[in-house]
């Protein structure tokens, strides 16, 4: 057989540099590789510096890993950024249009758009939701939308996160990281700016509150420093000028949330959690949480506190709900989406589940409330027992897993030890949607280090790039 064509985001089939990457060839071309190793050398060490680590769940070390960072940017044209991110505005508009619509009338569930059991017997669907109403109707006020190019260079949105997405303090730093140590790049071409992200992100929340005060208060509330995203945590409080706090810091009292301070309580008017639902309110989840504040629930079905993202998010990513959001943005806003889905079998579906199972071997399958790049099978690079032992899973509980075609994802290269090498990219572009959607052009370039692998995800051997939006 002949190789897979894949998508080169720097070079073309001939090897010639795109457009888009000119300057960065010509500054690799004319750059000693003395030069760049010393910077490469610099980059680890200041990461090491900064703290920008991360910690494996199921590790029983415990030990923090530093994320690799790679040199070589994801660069992407701006026009292409331009009809990207008008998909993405229109993606969530119709994402926050679903969670209100189903916990409210109901209605795409009515005229059978989308399986009416498929959204209520969802463990991600909080019936403590049903009938409350949140601040402008926005539920994802924080949205990390994946998406990759697939061998046609076409873009695809692979997963939409939409509970407490992470990565964007990785987006800043490794920002800040090449203009430190490569500031004649950014000299010599337009790069669009991704610093004020943490403005963009304080302005949104600033939006929201439930009350409308003025100058409300806004904490960013923490499980602590155990877990694997305490990094983000630490770094967004600080780079919006609030608190961070962890559940123990926080009280409800008439159904209002107080922070204690030295100064006595003070009353929270946004809280930015990056808890899952079922850790934020022993009294109303699950009881033997001690990361929540009791009472949490009461407060804000209340309207006395904002919580974002909303409580319920959960069932409009999960990934057997990711193949009906073309159809939610043909239901809402009355439009054809802009950005295209992976197609996707639905592994309940009795012709989906005999298709999937009898082609194992070419396919991707994921646990339909999977993430972190767990719990999956890459057909293709799989043994055999690896295959069979996955087919007893799907067997016993197909409603629990969906499966997609193996996407030849691009690739930009990537210095792996002293050579340059092709590598699997996707990107996470941030959606901060308060009044209107705002974001910063670009994302997290997360990079598959290893040989063939296509797992991208920083627990699985993947590290990260900087990506440039280039005009």
């Amino acid at each position: 057989m002949p190789p897979i064509e894949l998508y080169n985001e720097m070079y073309t089939g001939d090897r010639k540099v795109r457009s888009h990457y000119a300057a960065f060839a010509d500054w690799l071309r004319e750059t000693s590789p003395e030069r760049i190793a010393q910077n490469r050398h610099a980059a680890d060490l200041l990461f090491h510096r900064v703290g920008i680590t991360f910690a494996v769940y199921g590790e029983a070390s415990g030990t923090e890993r530093l994320i690799p960072f790679d040199i070589v940017p994801h660069v992407i044209p701006g026009q292409d950024w331009d009809v990207l991110s008008r998909g993405l505005t229109q993606r969530v508009t119709a994402l926050n249009r679903f969670l209100h619509d189903v916990y409210h009338g109901q209605e795409i569930l009515r005229d059978g758009v989308i399986p009416y059991d498929q959204v209520t017997n969802n463990a991600q669907f909080r019936r403590e939701m049903i009938g409350v109403d949140v601040p402008g109707g926005v539920y994802a006020h924080v949205a990390g939308v994946d998406i990759v190019k697939n061998a046609d260079g076409q873009y695809y949105v692979l997963e939409d996160n939409l509970r407490t997405p992470s990565g964007v303090s990785y987006m800043l730093e490794n920002r800040k990281m090449m203009m430190r140590l490569f500031p004649e790049l950014f000299a010599q071409q337009t790069i669009r700016p991704v610093d004020h992200y943490p403005d963009l992100l304080l302005e949104t929340l600033k939006e929201i509150s439930a009350l409308g005060t003025p100058d409300p208060t806004i904490v960013v509330l923490t499980p602590g420093h155990f877990n694997s995203a305490y990094f983000e945590h630490a770094f967004l409080a600080q780079q919006m000028g609030v608190e961070l706090v962890e559940g123990q810091d926080l009280f409800v009292q008439n159904n209002t949330v107080f922070m204690r301070t030295t100064q006595g309580p003070q009353r929270v008017d946004v809280i930015y959690r990056r808890i899952d639902d079922d850790f934020l309110d022993p009294r109303a989840f699950r009881p033997d949480s001690m990361l929540g504040v009791p009472g949490l629930l009461d407060a804000y079905r209340a309207g006395r506190v904002t919580l974002a993202n909303a409580i319920g998010t959960g069932v409009a990513d999960d990934k057997s709900m990711y193949p009906f959001v073309p159809d939610m943005i043909r239901y809402y806003l009355h439009e054809e989406p802009i950005l295209n889905n992976v197609p996707t079998y639905v592994l309940h579906k009795a012709s989906d589940l005999e298709y999937v199972l009898e082609n194992l071997a070419e396919l991707v399958v994921k646990e339909a409330q999977g993430s972190g790049g767990y719990g999956m099978l890459v057909g293709p690079t799989a043994t055999r027992d690896e295959r069979e032992r996955y087919r007893q899973r799907i067997i016993d509980a197909p409603e629990r897993f969906i499966a997609q075609p193996t996407l030849r994802l691009s690739v930009v290269p990537t210095f792996c030890g002293t050579e340059l090498a092709e590598r699997h990219i996707d990107l996470r572009p941030y959606v901060l949607t308060g009044s209107h959607t705002r974001f910063v052009p670009g994302g997290l370039t997360r990079v598959a280090l290893r040989e063939g692998s296509l797992v991208v995800n920083s627990s699985q051997g993947g590290g990260v790039k900087d990506t440039w939006v280039v005009d």
